[in-house]
């Protein structure tokens, strides 16, 4: 008979390793405490307008046509890819413009016109970003880093020699500022510790390694909203056999002797040999698994990411000086990530990212209106904090930033709908509502995120944000992958056995994708 496995929470996490153990022969359970799977990536309609809740950028994409490899098809059977162009519209406190995307002609266009003494900086800058991620993407991502046996080869050995070559002892905001001259091309891929929920002004210089992610292999954006590939992948794993039920949270995850039994749910005790756990790790620790009091306050000690303000507008007008991703910095983002992390407040000056599917997708709002998505940086919880009261300051401080750019929403406005981080840590299971599981503001933050097999109890695994090797649709989807193939071998399971032609298929795809990278 085959081995049983129960997958709790039906986020990209879960669905990747529910997908994966059904094609290799396991019977699998999905249980998902909300209506809709999904997790943190939803949608929602209001008033004419359609909303994703969650990611709004596909990058790595080969990681998901791995995962559809694996399950018998293709992901352009199921999706459609496109690049908005440009990828994102950066406006600047000083008035400026630059459009940036993975179009080089066009970036060095941008550049010359901007900041013309930085362009030899940026092709610098990203060579050096490519070989971060050819250096860490086989050594750190595609493999569960935390299994000894795995890191034990002489591809990975070798890597290893090249690790100064990451930039783990710098900051991402001192290494940026060795190539660039100009603070706002600075102040630009800084930003990118926030794929992370992290500071740039703490978190290692390894992850300049997302530049290259989104600039070099592109960013992309699913044709009719980004949750189509959450219904893809629920229709991947239904046709496999998996058993999915929603609204039904796991209360409890049992286990004797250090092993894994089963869970409960609603009420209900379900055994199973082995426990796929996609929900938040530190919440797991919390709420789910009782008897292990040292693994969860070291757990509970380990720095969340961050958390987020999100208004959802459905805004009676068009602007044709906006494209599908926006950002407007504040004026001083060393302050605003102080402000975020070491106090623990709403920044006074936040940075708003505006993305509106409405410009790709025009039936996504009504005829001249537009559907924005409006994301702020902010604090994971803590004492002292008043959020019914922060949500109006945030409101007050976006239109206020908008206007400064000639942008006037005054009356404009005809649906709001708005998230905080107590819904985060509500809805979601968020630790302390962070949104990307735990920051990477230190050297040893790769290591920190919980290995996808439980070092404290046998027979339980997990993947998600705050799992091996991070959050973010790619590593998600990863993280799903690690932990169906160390319950593949731990139950025995020989991936070269069954479906052959499946994984002849997976592996062909990620080979030559990263052949196509090496080889650029």
């Amino acid at each position: 008979m085959s081995k049983k496995v129960i997958v709790i929470g039906g986020g990209l996490g879960g669905l990747s390793g529910a997908i994966r153990l059904a094609v290799m022969g396991f019977r699998v359970t999905l249980f998902e405490k909300n209506a809709e799977l999904g997790g943190k990536m939803g949608e929602f309609l209001e008033n004419g307008y359609r909303f994703d809740t969650g990611p709004s950028l596909l990058t790595m994409p080969s990681i998901a046509e791995d995962l559809f490899a694996f399950a018998g098809t293709t992901m352009d059977a199921h999706l459609q890819l496109e690049v908005p162009e440009p990828l994102t519209r950066y406006h600047y406190p000083d008035g400026t413009i630059l459009n940036a995307g993975p179009d080089d002609n066009r970036m060095m266009e941008e550049l010359r016109r901007l900041a013309p003494d930085d362009v030899g900086g940026y092709k610098d800058f990203l060579e050096y970003s490519k070989k971060i991620y050819q250096i860490t993407s086989d050594l750190f991502l595609n493999r569960p880093v935390h299994e000894l046996t795995g890191l034990l080869t002489f591809h990975t050995i070798k890597s290893l020699f090249k690790l100064p070559a990451i930039d783990p002892f710098r900051t991402m905001h001192s290494s940026t500022s060795r190539f660039f001259d100009d603070p706002r091309l600075i102040q630009l891929f800084d930003r990118y510790a926030t794929y992370t929920g992290s500071n740039p002004f703490q978190a290692p210089a390894t992850l300049n390694i997302i530049p290259w992610v989104e600039f070099g292999i592109g960013g992309f954006y699913i044709r009719d909203g980004m949750y189509r590939l959450v219904e893809s992948l629920r229709e991947l794993a239904l046709g496999l056999g998996v058993e999915i039920h929603t609204e039904s949270p796991v209360e409890e995850i049992f286990h004797s002797q250090n092993r894994v039994n089963g869970v409960r749910v609603n009420g209900s005790d379900v055994p199973a040999d082995y426990v796929l756990c996609n929900a938040d790790v530190v919440t797991a620790a919390n709420r789910l698994i009782r008897g292990y009091p040292r693994w969860t306050k070291r757990l509970n000690n380990l720095e969340p990411s961050l958390s987020g303000m999100v208004f959802f507008w459905g805004v009676r007008n068009s602007h044709p000086e906006l494209a599908h991703h926006n950002i407007f910095f504040s004026e001083d983002y060393r302050e605003e990530f102080r402000q975020i992390f070491r106090e623990k407040r709403t920044p006074a000056n936040p940075t708003v990212y505006a993305a509106i599917t409405s410009k790709t997708d025009p039936e996504h709002a009504p005829d001249g209106g537009e559907n924005w998505f409006v994301l702020l940086n902010m604090p994971y919880l803590a004492s002292g904090q008043h959020w019914p009261q922060e949500v109006s300051a945030m409101r007050l401080a976006v239109l206020r930033k908008l206007r400064k750019h000639g942008i006037d929403l005054t009356g404009r406005i005809e649906s709001e709908t708005v998230t905080t981080p107590p819904e985060f840590a509500k809805r979601y299971a968020a630790n302390r509502g962070s949104i990307y599981g735990l920051s990477s503001n230190g050297v040893m933050s790769a290591f920190n995120r919980q290995p996808n097999r439980s070092r404290v109890i046998d027979g339980l695994y997990f993947a998600g944000g705050s799992a091996h090797p991070g959050g973010g649709i790619p590593l998600v989807l990863l993280s799903g992958k690690h932990a169906a193939n160390l319950i593949a071998d731990h139950a025995g399971v020989d991936m070269t056995v069954g479906p052959k032609s499946v994984i002849a298929q997976s592996n062909a795809v990620m080979k030559k994708k990263m052949e196509n990278v090496t080889e650029e």
